[in-house]
């Protein structure tokens, strides 16, 4: 490993580590957001750009750096900028930081990644690599998997940049416009697990199967063949 590949992991891994030092992530809560929500929207209403590049660059970070906080920081795209504004940033950080990620682990964390989590992502690696774009759209439209580790798991395949960044920005569109719909009436929410229903998860899961039927129609062709 190169000296600017020592320095990368070092920096990501310094900030990971300030984040939990520093407990960071109190101020990615339900309670903390319900707290601060008007002072966020009189700041946003005085200086919108700024407001809009900055949450971005917290989500897109909190995805890169795979640290808890972007379903807190969904429901404040809501809450901030509405349903159809919130999902646009969201989707757009979410993706970025997500394509970050793929690539931190493909060229930097690629052996500490598979050190740690190598055996649960045999699975999922071997049909990326297969399936590519239908497997992941998959993956990314049901919550089978987290989604920090779907990240991991395709920076460790030969799985092309542009088809994870493709799948990743369609797939997360359902999932995403839920929560940031969800945070633009913040004040009927009292929990994150209300906001992922059993209706929802099972809409999601009918989606996924849509993403799926090429996949099972090459498999079901090769067994005939």
């Amino acid at each position: 490993m190169n000296i600017k590949k020592i320095v990368l992991a070092l920096s990501a891994l310094i900030a990971v580590a300030l984040f939990f030092y520093f407990d960071l992530g109190r101020f990615l809560t339900l309670a903390a957001l319900k707290a601060n929500r008007q002072s966020l929207l009189d700041y946003y209403a005085a200086h919108k750009l700024i407001m809009v590049a900055g949450f971005m660059t917290i989500y897109i970070l909190t995805t890169a750096l795979s640290l808890p906080g972007a379903a807190i920081l969904s429901l404040a795209a809501g809450a901030i900028f509405g349903s159809i504004m919130g999902t646009l940033y969201a989707n757009i950080a979410a993706t970025i930081g997500a394509t970050l990620a793929f690539l931190v682990t493909r060229y930097l964390l690629r052996d500490a990644v598979l050190n740690k989590f190598g055996h649960k992502l045999e699975g999922m690696n071997r049909e990326l690599e297969n399936r590519g774009f239908s497997y992941l759209l998959f993956l990314r439209l049901v919550p089978v998997f987290p989604f920090f580790l779907i990240n991991l798991a395709a920076g460790l395949t030969r799985l092309p940049l542009r088809t994870f960044f493709l799948a990743t920005m369609i797939g997360i569109i359902p999932g995403g416009f839920v929560y940031v719909n969800a945070g633009a009436s913040l004040a009927t929410i009292d929990s994150l697990a209300g906001i992922a229903s059993p209706r929802v998860l099972g809409s999601f899961a009918l989606l996924g199967l849509f993403a799926l039927i090429p996949v099972l129609y090459n498999k079901f062709k090769s067994r005939k063949s």
